[in-house]
């Protein structure tokens, strides 16, 4: 694949990505190859490429016959990408504590006073998830934090498929829990609160018609 083809496959990816996590796509939603490839004046190649790179994150399904689809998911699945989460996060920390340095603290600790004061799931999302990158990507292995975005994308969706509404700013003590552990150079603390953390995604304190409410944590 060239490089501007890889490019247009990357803008694909990112655009239907972004809609799926938001639910502008719906779960099953089909997700039809020549509208998309005429949206992006593009051909079909770039295309199922996206659709490749979509179904690798959880995010689309290919059924036979049946075209590529947006994922659904479930309770047993939201637990499951919450349990993956909290390992690999854990395990990225630990890797990253010898490597962050107080400004990239400081920087955290700037997006977790943005994800407090949020007004919306969306600035919500941007920033909780700008926290985690900062404190993790000095682990210095893309694999690993690869996957650890695909999980985030995934369970963001989660998010924002139960909590459409009645949002209101909630403070992130464990953010601060983490922080504070991690300026004292106590990294078995802060691995300790982050897994906590990161698993309360999977727990459902109120029902609704999507089946629960996951945390508005991770």
């Amino acid at each position: 694949m060239t490089t501007t083809e890889d490019t247009i496959v990357n803008r694909i990816c990112r655009i239907l990505a972004a809609r799926i996590v938001t639910g502008e796509l719906e779960p099953g939603t089909k997700l039809r190859q020549d509208h998309i490839a005429e949206e992006f004046g593009t051909s079909h190649v770039p295309v199922r490429e996206a659709f490749r790179r979509l179904e690798a994150q959880g995010l689309a399904v290919s059924e036979p016959r049946r075209g590529v689809r947006v994922a659904t998911f479930s309770l047993d699945e939201v637990r499951e990408v919450a349990e993956m989460r909290a390992a690999l996060e854990v395990l990225a920390l630990r890797h990253a504590a010898p490597h962050l340095t107080p400004s990239i603290l400081d920087q955290a600790e700037a997006a977790s006073v943005e994800a407090d004061n949020a007004r919306n799931m969306r600035s919500w999302e941007e920033a909780n998830r700008r926290f985690h990158r900062l404190l993790l990507t000095p682990c210095g292995m893309p694999r690993l934090l690869a996957a650890i975005d695909d999980l985030h994308a995934v369970s963001a969706r989660f998010l924002f498929a139960t909590w459409r509404s009645d949002w209101e700013v909630r403070p992130d003590h464990d953010h601060r829990a983490i922080l504070a552990f991690l300026r004292q150079g106590r990294t078995e603390n802060a691995a300790a609160v982050l897994e906590r953390h990161v698993q309360r995604i999977g727990q459902t304190p109120a029902q609704n018609a999507f089946g629960g409410a996951f945390a508005i944590v991770g």
